[in-house]
């Protein structure tokens, strides 16, 4: 269970006894993400007749980011700042490091947070209940691949620190888990969505390369991020036919 919670030390707030050792952590990255996942569609269900289904998903996505500490969504924030900006790849790593979020940053936020409160508050619940755990643990195995598969863009930095570990055996052992949970709470819709966080970490790692030569933890947080919004928009736009046990 050390790899557990290391996941959780990774990933969350919740206080463990485990440092965050990404090469243990590398397999429970999606076990963890779901559980985050269903903290997240409880709390929507919980208040979805209570008060609306926008205010409902909105309270909900605040207690998710409250659970991960915003550790993703800080993420994008940076990657929009950095990349979007004019300058060399020396500049743009400058401003992956500074903690100030501008323009782009806060655009991407705004963006990315609202499209995440519109997606999941046009679900039923029982589509919430399936949807959200498996977007959770599906973006964070393709998220992880990355660490796997491209350099770290600098020495030193939370992308070398996680990167340096891991090993193809635990970012497959990761990405089964990950198709295990999606498969048992989407059935067949897990092959789109599968698709999905592989296509948005493929985009996002193509950029990090051509703009800082490799990943960071920001890029990881972005590509997260990007994976997480594809899976909710596949459930909202298939409009009450997830999850298969329910249709």
């Amino acid at each position: 269970m050390s790899g557990l919670r290391a996941a959780l030390a990774l990933l969350t707030r919740i206080p463990t006894r485990s440092g965050p050792d990404t090469e243990h952590a590398v397999p429970w990255l999606p076990v963890v993400g779901a559980a985050v996942g269903g903290v997240v569609a409880g709390v929507y269900i919980g208040l979805r007749d209570a008060t609306t289904p926008l205010v409902a998903a909105t309270i909900a996505v605040a207690v998710g980011a409250l659970i991960t500490g915003a550790l993703h969504e800080d993420g994008i924030a940076d990657v929009a700042d950095a990349f979007g900006a004019r300058g060399d790849r020396i500049r743009t790593l400058e401003i992956l490091k500074d903690p100030r979020h501008g323009t782009f940053g806060v655009l991407a936020l705004v963006l990315t947070v609202v499209t995440r409160v519109a997606a999941i508050g046009s679900l039923g619940a029982w589509s919430a209940l399936a949807a959200i755990p498996a977007a959770h643990a599906l973006s964070r195995a393709s998220a992880a691949s990355l660490m796997w598969l491209l350099p770290a863009a600098t020495p030193s930095g939370l992308g070398a620190t996680y990167s340096a570990p891991v090993t193809r055996g635990r970012v497959s052992a990761g990405a089964v888990a990950a198709v295990v949970i999606a498969g048992a709470l989407l059935g067949w819709w897990t092959v789109p969505a599968v698709a999905i966080v592989i296509l948005a970490a493929a985009l996002m790692g193509a950029l990090a390369l051509h703009k800082i030569d490799g990943i960071t933890g920001d890029v990881l947080g972005a590509a997260q991020q990007l994976g997480e919004i594809g899976v909710l928009v596949l459930a909202a736009a298939a409009a009450g036919r997830i999850p298969w046990w329910h249709g």
